[in-house]
């Protein structure tokens, strides 16, 4: 949640106490409103409380959402580090698993990209999960089921590059231009991309990020930790570090 969005919530909270504190009755409606105003007139003159309640809401959606990720990692933790429909690069019997749920269209997984990959080089024990999580629309969408039909003629990788290397808006028709330039039967993978598998493992993507509380792109997981946002290599380094550290995977 945005701070502008927090401040709003706050505000609407803090103002619908008065009128909520009075709802058996003993108050009439014109002193109910007397009593709204009162509370709105003090919230401009303090502003500082509304900083405060705001604070107070982000700390307690940041508690929830750590305990949703908690019960979501535990139970899920096979479709999360071992599902059989995604790719997986580096090294596939690593000792420490990175998730990476993205978009294409996304200008931080598209930064990041490179700092994955400069990792996976320095790094020959990582195994490197992808999850295709489009959000941004229908070329994202499409983009996404291409990458995936792509498997079928074992050229993910190289569609997967090719796309976060493109400068510019990931269209569909970069899409396909990108797939021709990668040796991608195009019409096959049009064919491929219709396939209800695909789009069942997208849905089924979607409702995994849901339950991780992953609203946005790019999202990490390295074990038991969620990384919401952009992680350059040596901040993803770390996290893998301080699994090798604590005895190894407890999930991955």
């Amino acid at each position: 949640m945005t701070f502008r969005l927090r401040f709003a919530a706050a505000a609407a909270a803090l103002l619908a106490l008065a009128p909520a504190a009075f709802a058996d009755g003993s108050f009439n409606d014109a002193q109910k409103k007397e009593i709204g105003g009162i509370v709105r007139q003090y919230l401009l003159e303090n502003p500082d409380v509304l900083l405060e309640v705001s604070k107070a809401l982000e700390a307690k959606q940041q508690e929830r959402d750590a305990q949703q990720r908690g019960a979501a990692l535990q139970s899920s933790a096979d479709q999360i580090f071992r599902s059989p429909a995604d790719y997986v690069a580096g090294n596939p019997k690593g000792d420490v698993t990175i998730v990476e749920f993205f978009d294409y269209n996304c200008g931080w997984c598209k930064k990041g990209f490179s700092e994955v990959m400069t990792l996976l080089e320095k790094d020959k024990n990582l195994r490197f999960v992808l999850k295709e999580f489009p959000i941004f629309g229908g070329d994202s969408d499409y983009a996404a089921m291409a990458a995936i039909a792509a498997r079928k003629q074992n050229k993910y990788w190289e569609l997967h590059t090719a796309l976060f290397q493109h400068e510019g808006k990931v269209t569909k028709e970069a899409v396909d231009e990108l797939a021709a330039r990668q040796g991608i039967d195009v019409a096959r993978m049009k064919e491929d991309m219709k396939d209800p598998a695909v789009t069942r493992e997208l849905a089924d993507n979607h409702a995994l990020a849901q339950a991780l509380a992953i609203s946005g792109t790019p999202a990490f997981i390295i074990d038991d930790k969620v990384s919401p946002g952009y992680l350059p290599a040596d901040g993803l380094a770390e996290l893998v570090d301080q699994v090798r550290k604590g005895g190894g995977c407890k999930l991955c």
